[in-house]
């Protein structure tokens, strides 16, 4: 674990309002906590600098050191078993899809065991790979398997019985769709004369080894598992583990059924008891179950054939730690983006937050929108890139020197895989961030640039803000989900960072009524717009995003698992949604490279007297040939305006970027075949980044730079430059036109 880490409940807190800070330190001295607030984030020398302006806060002190565990993999409990405990005789029943059948060690599945004696039972994966149980009264254990190794992500029924009177337990696995050449169907029984009970006590576990905490976490799907009074012979229990749980009659005891409520954490029981439980760490649900056809793709409308939940041993939702002190944030308290500084002895860690003002009470007539579902998204993305130019360029500069690379223990990112190496549908910000962070080093760029991306990237525009005196408030998406567009619409002016890239349908619907209602955008990144996600009020801290059917993707939803859990709504591009970027901001994603950027040429729009103020002052023809992000304005991922995916008619192209690196390629949604695309251009023609500007309804106006990159341009020459100026005269027209 880190030395000293920490993170809040909350990303966004507005004055009169609370926020909760949790800190965990391996120190064996009390740690220091003060308030920051946050200006520049990038540790690069040739830029500004790491600044910081220290606030007082009442929380500022030291308190005690104390290390906080963190408990990795998705489970599920049920508590209140009571009606477990009169069993004598039993079969336990489940449908699964093992991802990783042969992990050298234990997966529980099904369990209930008493942490005091060991009394119990639990229906596992053994090390080698076969369907096991371990079943024990208190005194002694016995365990047994089929010795028949499971294939990895194929249908099995299994079972496990017990039979108090005969004094026998039984185990078996039934697969559903038999491979050709493969024995993996079979059953094992021994005697097992056991005084006492064995069903255990306390919490039934799915997807675990029962106990506190629990152990031996499953990876794969877990189907309908089933709880039978009575010890069924393998042919019975096979038809019970797939049939309606009418059938089994009176000797049902259990029966949950994951395709109900499975937008929430809650799992539901059909049977007489009503034991209904909860998913603990976010497995992924809304997932294709045994009895998937693959004549419906959406689970809202054959839930019956999406009652599969997938668990992985490297899930993580929320750390669950105490809390150590909180902030009461002023009511006269100044919107902006801050930090809370930990230290213990030599070591170091900031937790960064966001004050928004009070609703109806904005300090400003501007505000950033920043982008913290984009921030979840990425949270603890191990880029897999960590090596010596990468720990020479930290220790060089002082940059932050721990990383996700180095500390998976803290959760991984949707652009990671799983273990299993199933794709990471679910994000979550109640955990420490590392890549999150001032000082934060994406890469290390061997062009020289300072490789920052999302929170440490986007202090570039708030740099810039507080140099040139731009006064300005700060929202969230987040707020925009919850508020709608009241979240900002009271302000002139909002600007984005540097890649506001995903984006809930309230988060998108707020903006587009507020350009629509006159306000004024400006879309000061590349790639924005791009990804539908979902989050749900019973999951607060939550992000769901399924990479289905296009786009430029780190791993691909299986077929059939397009559709979002919390919302049920159509996951993948907001373009196939009928949202292209580009209704929005009159540009959207066209090309990605290296981390490399260029620089922008004015076109002969720059001149048009809708938009010739934009260049007051600027006499370049090129502008943005220089900056802390690649080299130059234009660079990384880029934006074109396309009329054919809602481009307004009347928008003007001012500038475009030239000479892009040969690293460049087009997004695949725009690749039709080996020869061609779907906007019929040559792919030389399309690799660009676009600045355009357009009028918007009732006084409104949109202005997009289409690049990654813009933002790292403006502390340039102590942010006395052409892109610097650009944007200052947009701004100041913005406020006051």
């Amino acid at each position: 674990m880190l030395p000293i880490t920490g993170y809040a409940d909350r990303y966004s807190v507005a004055p009169g309002e609370s926020i909760a800070f949790k800190v965990s330190s391996t120190s064996s001295e009390d740690y220091e906590a003060r308030l920051v607030r946050v200006i520049c984030g990038d540790p690069n020398p040739a830029g500004p600098g790491i600044r910081e302006r220290p606030v007082e806060a009442a929380f500022a002190g030291r308190y005690p050191s104390r290390v906080q565990p963190i408990h990795n993999g998705s489970w599920a409990r049920v508590a209140g078993t009571a009606p477990l405990d009169a069993l004598d005789s039993f079969t336990v029943t489940a449908t699964i899809w093992p991802t990783l059948p042969g992990l050298s060690r234990r997966q529980g599945l099904v369990s209930r065991v008493d942490d005091a004696t060991g009394a119990g039972f639990t229906l596992e994966i053994d090390e080698a790979g076969s369907l096991a149980a371990t079943v024990s009264d208190g005194t002694g254990a016995v365990v047994l398997g089929t010795g028949k190794a499971l294939r990895a992500r194929a249908w099995y029924r299994v079972f496990l019985s017990y039979d108090a009177d005969a004094g026998e337990i039984r185990v078996g696995q039934l697969a559903l769709a038999p491979a050709m050449t493969v024995d993996d169907t079979g059953t094992a029984s021994i005697s097992a004369a056991f005084e006492g009970s064995c069903t255990g006590s306390g919490d039934l576990a799915f997807a675990a080894r029962a106990g506190s905490p629990p152990g031996d976490r499953y990876n794969g799907k877990l189907e309908a598992p089933r709880i039978v009074a009575s010890a069924l012979d393998p042919d019975a229990a096979f038809r019970a583990a797939g049939e309606d749980p009418a059938e089994v009659g009176e000797r049902l005891v259990a029966a949950w059924d994951f395709s109900r409520e499975m937008s929430s954490a809650r799992i539901v029981d059909t049977g007489p008891h009503a034991m209904h439980g909860e998913t603990v760490n976010l497995p992924t649900r809304a997932m294709k179950g045994s009895g998937w056809t693959g004549e419906e793709m959406c689970w809202r409308h054959a839930p019956a054939q999406y009652g599969a939940i997938h668990f992985h041993d490297d899930d993580l939702y929320d750390c669950g730690w105490d809390t150590d002190f909180t902030f009461d944030v002023p009511e006269d308290f100044r919107s902006g983006a801050y930090a809370v500084r930990l230290r213990a002895g030599g070591d170091e860690d900031m937790v960064p937050f966001f004050v928004r003002a009070a609703p109806g009470r904005a300090q400003s007539d501007a505000c950033v929108l920043i982008p913290v579902f984009t921030y979840t998204v990425y949270a603890n993305f191990a880029r897999g890139n960590v090596d010596d130019a990468y720990r020479d360029r930290v220790a060089r500069w002082g940059a932050r020197p721990w990383t996700p690379d180095e500390h998976p223990e803290y959760g991984i990112s949707t652009y990671n895989s799983h273990s299993d190496g199933s794709g990471v549908a679910y994000s979550s910000r109640l955990r420490p961030i590392l890549n999150q962070r001032s000082g934060f080093c994406a890469y290390a760029d061997p062009l020289g640039g300072s490789c920052l991306r999302h929170f440490p990237a986007d202090t570039h525009l708030l740099a810039w803000l507080d140099a040139l005196g731009h006064d300005f408030d700060v929202v969230t998406d987040e707020d925009l989900d919850a508020d709608g567009v009241a979240a900002i619409g009271q302000y002139k002016v909002v600007m984005t960072g540097s890649h506001p890239e995903y984006h809930t349908p309230g988060s998108l619907d707020a903006l587009t009524e507020y350009t629509e209602g006159g306000g004024r955008l400006m879309y000061l990144g590349g790639n924005g717009f791009y990804w539908r996600v979902a989050v749900n009020p019973e999951l607060p801290g939550a992000v769901e995003i399924r990479r289905g059917e296009g786009g430029i993707r780190a791993w691909a939803a299986e077929p059939g698992e397009y559709y979002n859990a919390f919302d049920g709504g159509y996951g993948g591009l907001w373009r196939n949604s009928g949202r292209a970027p580009q209704r929005l901001a009159g540009v959207g994603f066209i090309a990605q490279g290296d981390f490399h950027g260029t620089a922008y040429r004015r076109l002969p729009a720059s001149r048009d007297p809708r938009a010739a103020w934009i260049f007051e002052g600027i006499d370049d023809e090129l502008l943005g040939d220089f900056g802390l992000s690649g080299g130059g304005a234009a660079g990384f991922e880029l934006d074109w305006l396309d009329p054919s995916l809602g481009s307004p008619p009347h928008a003007l192209v001012l500038a475009r970027s030239e000479q892009q690196d040969d690293t460049f390629m087009l997004v695949p949604e725009e690749i039709l075949n080996h020869y061609g695309n779907r906007p019929g251009l040559p792919a030389e023609e399309l690799i660009r980044s676009e600045i355009v500007f357009f009028e918007t309804p009732n006084g409104g106006a949109v202005f997009s730079v289409g690049s990654i990159t813009f933002c790292g341009s403006l502390p340039h020459n102590e942010f006395d430059n052409n892109i610097s100026r650009m944007l200052d005269n947009v701004l100041r027209r913005f406020r006051t036109g």
